[in-house]
């Protein structure tokens, strides 16, 4: 898939570490969403044993579609740093003894999706209203 016309250009350093900062927040609002429904807790350890295996995805996306670079493309960035963070996510919470059901892998691939490409969709619209 190509990206629209009105792209994000290719953005500083700030932009992109801004942008990081808001993938990483919404992998730890997951965590923090799923222990609150499921009544697990909200210490600092739980949160990020629940949130690591995500923000380890999280963060081999990122370098796999060297999201530095374009930060803010929801489609060339956001849906391969969501596909890593939910699916590299899944398999090391898996292989470390995690919880798979399928209804946690359910919403897992949309919460994730919504947020992790969703904000850069919402930008990239913000963008073009500004720019018209």
């Amino acid at each position: 898939m190509t990206e629209p016309a009105a792209a994000p250009r290719p953005s500083s350093a700030v932009t992109a570490l801004v942008a990081f900062d808001v993938d990483l927040l919404a992998v730890l609002v997951f965590a923090l969403v799923g222990r609150r429904t499921h009544e697990h807790g909200l210490d600092v350890a739980g949160v990020l044993g629940t949130a690591w295996p995500f923000a380890v995805g999280l963060l081999a996306g990122w370098l796999v579609a060297r999201a530095w670079r374009r930060p803010l493309a929801p489609w060339s960035t956001g849906l391969v740093v969501w596909a890593f963070a939910w699916g590299l996510g899944m398999a090391l919470r898996a292989g470390t003894g995690g919880g798979t059901a399928p209804a946690f892998v359910l919403v897992a691939l949309g919460f994730l999706g919504l947020t992790l490409v969703g904000w850069r969709a919402a930008a990239t619209l913000v963008g073009r209203r500004r720019a018209a």
